[in-house]
Parts: C-alpha cells; sequence; structure tokens
C-alpha cells in the first residue's frame, strides 16, 4: 500500500503570476481528490506539480507512491499504429503485462492496428486512459480525463477508477462536474 500523497504549504508561479500558495492536502490510499475552479485558475499547473513537471514555488510534496499523468494532449505519434505506441509507454512503465486487459477496459483493442493519425479525440482520449491503466502507477493525476468522451466511454472510466481505488490507489482528477467517482474530496482553485 503506498504512502498517502500530501500537499503542504504548495504554491504555484507561471508566467510571473502567482497561481495558488499555501495550498495544502492529504490524500489516503483508495481516495480521490476533485480539483475545482474556474479555468486559468492552476488545476492543471497543480497536477503538474504533483506530477513533476514543474517545482514548486514553495512548500513539498510527499508520498502518494509511484504517479503517472494524463494532461489534456494524449501525446500520441501519428505514424505509430495505437498498440506500437501504446506498447512504447508500457515498455517504459514495466506494464507490457498489463496492456492488453488496460486497452480492452477502455474499449480500444479493436483499434490496435490503427494509425494513431486516423483516430477521433475520443479514441485518443481512451486510449491515454488505457495507458494510465497499464502504467500500474499508485497515484493518477488526470486533466479533465472525460474530455472528449461519449456516456459509455465515461462509464468505462468510472468503473477503472472504481477499481483502482478498491486496490488502494489514489486519483487527483481536474473536473468540470461529475466524472463518476465515489465520495471524493474537493479542492477549489481560484
Amino acid at each position: 500500500m503506498p504512502e498517502p500523497l500530501v500537499a503542504t504549504e504548495i504554491a504555484c508561479r507561471r508566467g510571473g503570476r502567482l497561481l495558488f500558495e499555501a495550498l495544502s492536502f492529504r490524500l489516503e490510499p483508495g481516495g480521490a481528490l476533485c480539483l475545482e475552479g474556474p479555468n486559468g485558475s492552476g488545476k492543471s499547473s497543480l497536477l503538474r506539480l504533483l506530477a513533476g513537471l514543474l517545482e514548486p514555488a514553495g512548500g513539498t510534496i510527499a508520498g502518494g507512491g509511484v504517479r503517472t499523468y494524463l494532461g489534456h494532449d494524449v501525446a500520441l505519434k501519428p505514424g505509430l499504429t495505437l498498440a506500437a505506441d501504446l506498447g512504447f509507454w508500457a515498455g517504459l512503465d514495466r506494464g507490457r503485462a498489463r496492456l492488453p486487459a488496460a486497452m480492452a477496459a477502455m474499449n480500444v483493442a479493436a483499434l490496435a492496428d490503427i494509425p494513431c493519425r486516423h483516430l477521433s479525440s475520443g479514441q485518443r482520449r481512451r486510449a491515454g486512459l488505457a495507458r494510465v491503466l497499464a502504467a500500474g502507477a499508485d497515484c493518477w493525476l488526470l486533466d479533465e480525463p472525460t474530455q472528449g468522451l461519449d456516456t459509455a466511454s465515461m462509464a468505462l472510466l468510472a468503473t477503472a477508477m472504481a477499481a483502482h481505488r478498491a486496490a488502494g490507489g489514489m486519483i487527483v482528477t481536474a473536473v468540470h462536474g461529475d466524472i463518476g467517482l465515489a465520495d471524493p474530496q474537493h479542492l477549489r482553485l481560484g
């Protein structure tokens, strides 16, 4: 079981602008935290801080086990097939054995031989989510994960998130409404 994810008095500056300061929270294994607030309030920046992609302007971030991040851009290589692209990432994350189940869970297995340039935005989002599942990380950092998803795909994501939490995993996600998480904590920015 991973240690709780703990943010203590963190601050974030972007482009010379202070987005937030003195922000603290604690997320226990099995927990979920929904980041809420208007566009530009710092939700995406907070996720990037938690992922280690940005340095905080103050405070500390600790625990949370292995963390994986899915931003707005799924970053699929247009010339690769979906199987090749996800296989590359799964190899980096030691998730090759988990990849078939992850692709099935997000209903992208039938797209394995399709070049990524031909995927719709919803298919690209589901592929990115399959990459997150295959990574086997303790903490999922998701930036508006339902963007581009239809109702059926949102249900697949809700099922995957519930299973991850039931196994002791944690989720921190930027949201603009309900995404199917049961009893999440809420943190409003801005």
